[in-house]
Parts: structure tokens; C-alpha cells; sequence
């Protein structure tokens, strides 16, 4: 069933500063050495985050925050980008995540599991090859139902490798189509130029704690290849023996709600809540799009009730 949940958009002024007195930083070593860094927060029954494309664990400070008097909180960076820098390799694929996810799992003994966006669609099939998650909640997991572009991601790709970010970056918002549909009546090079200009300011004046776009965009060829991986293979989701709740703003593109649809026909044990007024950054911190205080509620009331 899929309920409507609306609230004030006021949640926090800014993006609360991360103190040591708050976060724990602590890392895991993932089945093939890769070391996973997360940070921890809070008491209780144990909630790991997993963040999406173009985010590290800074996007879900206030996310964190707002749940962590009811659950001991886990934030992990995904290989490749802030705490874990680590390089991918040429055998990474969906496994990879899965074993890293599964090596903080069996570290916190957590059993509840949160994702948005490409790290949905890692917690989903997590949920479906690892006992030890009881529920996952997922935001928005880009399951592309009418197929995606191998020419537009060999684009990106190609881009990524020859160090043209703007450019990437241009292409990945076709790719995504998470921008105003403006955006697709403005010729290319104008939005590359503009891109750049926003590239060169936060180069100029820094990213007030998240990590820089320049570093974040070559992860994405990643996200991508995790997306194209997953395709076609959402029957195979039928198995999950977890709850699941689904999430999802009414801003959001259409492709993203058919796969909600989808995924709420398939799963067997599923609720859903859809996000009056938020698009896909809507777990995110206020001062990026978000309303983590509303997604908060939801989740607090989805873990909390588990009768393990």
C-alpha cells in the first residue's frame, strides 16, 4: 500500500558540523582487503546507511542525527570515495558491494539496512542473499524498466577517462534525468560551460565539508555499472525474505516511480511511502535538497517495530 507522508521542509539551518564528540571513525576490512570507513553515532538497535552516487557519509549527517537517540548508526563511505578510497579494480561489480556491505554487517551486528539510489539497489539484492538484514528501507532504486543507454554510459565513461568532468557531468544528467526538463532545451556546450563554472567556484571555495565533485564523479562509472548489472533482474527480488519498505518523492522523474510500482507488485513483504514535495536527494541534508527530518520519521517507525 502506498501512503503519502508530508511535513515542514524547514529541518535543519544548514548542515550541522560533524564533531568528534558525535561521529566515531572506525573502518572495516572488506573479503578482498579493501578497508570500508564509516562512522558510528547513537545507541540502540543498529541502522546502516548506504549512501547513493555523488555522496559520501556528509550527505546523511542530519539523517543520522535525527534517528540516532532511537538506533546506534552506521555510515559507511562505498569504496571508491571518502573514508574508503580505495581503487575498484578491474573485477569490481555488484559483489564487491555486497561483501562490503556484509563485512559491516557482521562487524555491528546490525540488521536493519537503509539505501538510496544505486546503494538501494546493493541493500536490495543484500536483502536477498543475506539473512542477517530483517528489513530494508530503499530510496528510489534506479531500476531503468525500459532499458538504459550503453552508448551514453560508454560516453560517460569515456569522458571520466579523459579527465573531462564538466563534460561527465553533462552526460550523466542526461543519463539520471534528475534536472529541471530545462535543462533539455539547452544546447550542450552552454551547459557544459556552465558546469565548469560551478566545477571552478567550489574548487575556489571549497565544499564546506562534502567531498568535491571532481573527486565523486569518476565513482559514478561505477553506480552506472552496478544500475546496468541489476537490470532486467528485478523477478528475481520475488525471493527476499526481508521486510522492505519503499521510498519516494512526488518530484521525482517517472522512471523512478515505475520502479517503485514494480518493485511493490514483485516484493513480498513490502509497504511504501511516497514524500510529498521531495525529489530523489530527499534523504539527504537540508542544505542539499533534502528533508532528512521527514524521512527520519519513517524510518524510525519501520525499524522500531521489529519483533526480533
Amino acid at each position: 500500500m502506498k501512503t503519502k507522508a508530508q511535513g515542514s521542509r524547514k529541518g535543519h539551518k544548514g548542515t550541522a558540523s560533524v564533531t568528534e564528540e558525535f561521529y566515531a571513525v572506525d573502518a572495516v576490512t572488506s573479503q578482498d582487503g579493501t578497508k570500508i570507513g564509516y562512522r558510528q553515532a547513537g545507541h540502540g538497535p543498529g541502522v546502516i546507511l548506504v549512501q547513493g552516487a555523488m555522496g559520501t557519509a556528509h550527505n546523511y549527517d542530519q539523517l543520522a542525527r535525527a534517528i540516532a537517540n532511537d538506533f546506534t548508526v552506521y555510515v559507511p563511505d562505498r569504496r571508491g570515495r571518502g573514508m574508503s578510497p580505495s581503487e575498484y579494480g578491474p573485477d569490481y561489480s555488484i559483489q564487491k558491494e555486497l561483501e562490503d556491505l556484509g563485512s559491516l554487517l557482521a562487524r555491528t551486528g546490525a540488521h536493519f539496512v537503509f539505501g538510496l539510489s544505486s546503494g538501494a539497489i546493493v541493500v536490495l539484492e543484500a536483502s536477498r542473499v543475506l539473512p542477517s538484514i530483517h528489513k530494508a528501507a530503499l530510496y528510489e532504486p534506479p531500476f531503468y524498466l525500459q532499458g538504459i543507454s550503453d552508448d551514453m554510459i560508454a560516453r560517460f565513461n569515456s569522458e571520466v577517462g579523459q579527465g573531462k568532468v564538466a563534460a561527465a557531468l553533462v552526460t550523466a544528467s542526461g543519463i539520471v534525468r534528475l534536472g529541471p526538463m530545462l535543462l533539455n532545451l539547452i544546447p550542450r556546450p552552454l551547459l557544459e560551460l556552465a558546469t565548469k563554472i560551478v566545477l571552478y567556484k567550489e574548487e575556489k571555495k571549497g565544499s564546506g565539508g562534502y567531498a568535491p565533485m571532481r573527486e565523486l564523479v569518476p565513482a559514478m562509472r561505477f553506480d552506472f555499472e552496478i544500475v546496468a548489472e541489476m537490470s532486467g533482474r528485478v523477478e528475481s527480488f520475488k525471493t527476499v525474505k526481508a521486510e522492505v519498505l519503499l521510498l519516494g518523492g512526488t518530484k521525482s522523474p517517472a522512471y523512478l516511480k515505475n520502479a517503485l510500482d514494480t518493485l511493490e507488485r514483485t516484493l513480498p513483504k513490502v509497504r511504501r511511502i511516497e514524500f510529498a514535495g521531495l525529489d530523489h536527494s530527499g534523504s539527504w541534508n537540508s542544505d542539499r535538497g533534502g528533508n532528512p527530518e521527514l524521512v527520519a520519521r519513517s524510518l524510525r517507525e519501520f525499524f522500531g517495530n521489529d519483533p526480533t
